[in-house]
């Protein structure tokens, strides 16, 4: 807050002593007639004039705020700024002393008494009607459908991340597991053919994967490095292991063999294009080669058998951490959904769209409550949380400190945000006539000051229980986000001042009760 110009207005009754002309067109009138209230100023030429723009003044409706008349005088400036007024009930009131602000200092005008008749009826011409009977209103629905409107968001937002996470993840390649070599051999030679690479031209890949597949067949069944095995090499181990494992290999199988190799090198780096029943003859020698070396290797207990055991488990592990992992994402999002329902049933929708920061008027109603005394002459006020003290020394300008003996300001939260507390003290060194209306208005015009707009004031008198009087000011006004309710209790003792003022969001129940508890439970230190 700009405590600066806050401290200011209120103890602007004691500290300026410059002087607004007030005049009016008529204090008596009828029932909605106009009362037209004049305000001139006298200013110097690089005086800065603010007029109040409010939507009353004490007990008076403003219709209409004209626009600012200027007459030069030599090097000053009158300006004079017109206000058109109205009340719909009859009775006495009094406009009260008007702030308008001349280069930042708030100068009041004159308080105005008017009068307001009633309109004469003539009960023989004019027909009489009864009293209309009171119509029951059906009771509003109340704000659970505002916490179901969020439930129902936050379960169409978790829906549409599952979804999208679902989308967009990344599934990982389906692993194809095979019993043996022989049956993994077999089943990549049909979908080699299932690519239809040589329909395409592609002559170059086809000899390269049907080649592949062989040498990873003898690598895996006999146990040959044959994938970085030259032709030759491939072909001297193929005899070697036939003769130490005792394999039935004939000759014919291998020249058949080492002929499709050959082939395969030519095509993949000589670019020589074979004919097609040549390409066929090769994957019919190749297919031919791998089921004959299958069977000539002899049925032993090797490891092989549990290797592939181990990948098939393996496999099936992963399977297994992947469904896990599901699972704990949906309890996860289950438990996110639970824990945001249970935070807006029990401190509000608005904790969770302020993203789960600030406070919440159901945490502080439902919370410990403290009972402490604040400044000097003390103030003792119940609240839900303990106010914490204002610095106020570099606030202060050194004209306005001469004056003041002791300055204590105490709050929780702004005005910026839902909700506010303020508990303020003043004592000034010399004895000093108070006038808490114009006091009131020097608040009004401080919450102007702070952006606040739409200000409605009402007053009342307000006593507490130890039968001190004040003032109570409230009606509402709005920032930059909220339409506020705002209440001010003033009282003045021994030429002191002190405020207690609590702002809320209008329409916030538990607000409106912490409002009414703190306000009940205000009582001040007497002082002689």
């Amino acid at each position: 807050m700009k405590l600066k110009l806050y401290i200011l207005l209120l103890i602007s009754t004691s500290l300026f002593a410059q002087k607004v002309e007030t005049s009016i067109d008529t204090t008596k009138n009828k029932i909605g007639a106009q009362f037209t209230l004049t305000l001139k100023a006298k200013v110097k030429s690089t005086s800065k004039v603010v007029f109040p723009n409010a939507k009353n003044f004490g007990s008076l409706e403003i219709i209409e705020s004209y626009p600012i008349d200027t007459i030069k005088e030599n090097d000053k400036f009158e300006l004079i700024k017109k206000y058109g007024l109205t009340q719909f009930d009859s009775g006495k009131y009094v406009i009260p002393r008007i702030p308008v602000l001349i280069d930042r200092i708030p100068v009041f005008s004159d308080s105005i008494k008017v009068e307001v008749f009633n309109i004469k009826v003539d009960t023989l011409k004019q027909k009489m009607y009864d009293i209309k009977p009171i119509i029951l209103v059906e009771k509003p629905m109340g704000d659970w459908w505002k916490y179901l409107l969020g439930f129902l968001l936050l379960l169409g937002l978790g829906f549409l991340g599952y979804f999208l996470w679902k989308k967009y993840r990344k599934v990982p390649e389906k692993v194809i597991v095979y019993n043996s070599p022989i049956e993994k051999a077999t089943s990549l030679l049909h979908l080699l053919e299932q690519k239809h690479l040589l329909e395409k031209g592609e002559v170059k890949e086809y000899y390269s994967e049907l080649t592949d597949i062989a040498r990873d067949y003898i690598e895996e069944a006999i146990e040959i490095p044959a994938k970085e095995s030259t032709t030759s090499e491939l072909i001297l181990a193929l005899r070697a292991a036939s003769t130490k494992k005792k394999m039935k290999i004939s000759k014919e199988t291998l020249l058949g063999l080492e002929k499709v190799l050959n082939q395969a090198d030519l095509v993949k780096f000589a670019k020589v294009k074979p004919l097609d029943f040549e390409i066929a003859d090769d994957r019919e020698r190749i297919e031919k080669t791998i089921v004959i070396l299958d069977k000539s290797i002899p049925v032993v207990v090797d490891e092989n058998s549990k290797k592939w055991e181990l990948q098939q488990h393996e496999i099936k592990l992963k399977k297994e951490q992947r469904k896990k992992k599901m699972t704990f994402a949906g309890v996860l999002v289950g438990i996110i959904a639970f824990l945001i329902t249970y935070t807006i049933t029990t401190k509000g929708l608005d904790y969770v769209i302020n993203g789960f920061s600030g406070y919440s008027t159901t945490e502080l109603l439902e919370g410990d409550w403290i009972k402490s005394d604040y400044g000097n002459p003390s103030v003792t006020i119940e609240t839900p949380k303990v106010l914490t003290r204002l610095d106020t020394k570099k606030a202060i300008p050194n004209d306005a400190m001469a004056l003041i003996k002791d300055m204590q300001m105490f709050g929780y939260g702004n005005l910026i945000g839902q909700f506010n507390i303020i508990v303020s003290t003043i004592q000034f060194k010399k004895e000093t006539q108070i006038d808490l209306t114009q006091s009131l208005n020097g608040t009004i015009q401080t919450l102007e000051s702070q952006g606040c707009q739409n200000i409605i004031t009402k007053q009342e008198e307000f006593t507490t229980e130890k039968g001190i009087k004040g003032i109570k000011g409230y009606g509402t006004f709005s920032n930059n986000e909220h339409k506020m309710y705002y209440e001010i209790l003033l009282f003045s003792q021994s030429g002191g001042l002190q405020q207690i003022m609590v702002a809320h969001k209008e329409g916030d129940e538990n607000a409106e009760k912490i409002s009414e508890r703190m306000l009940n439970s205000v009582e001040l230190q007497i002082t002689n």
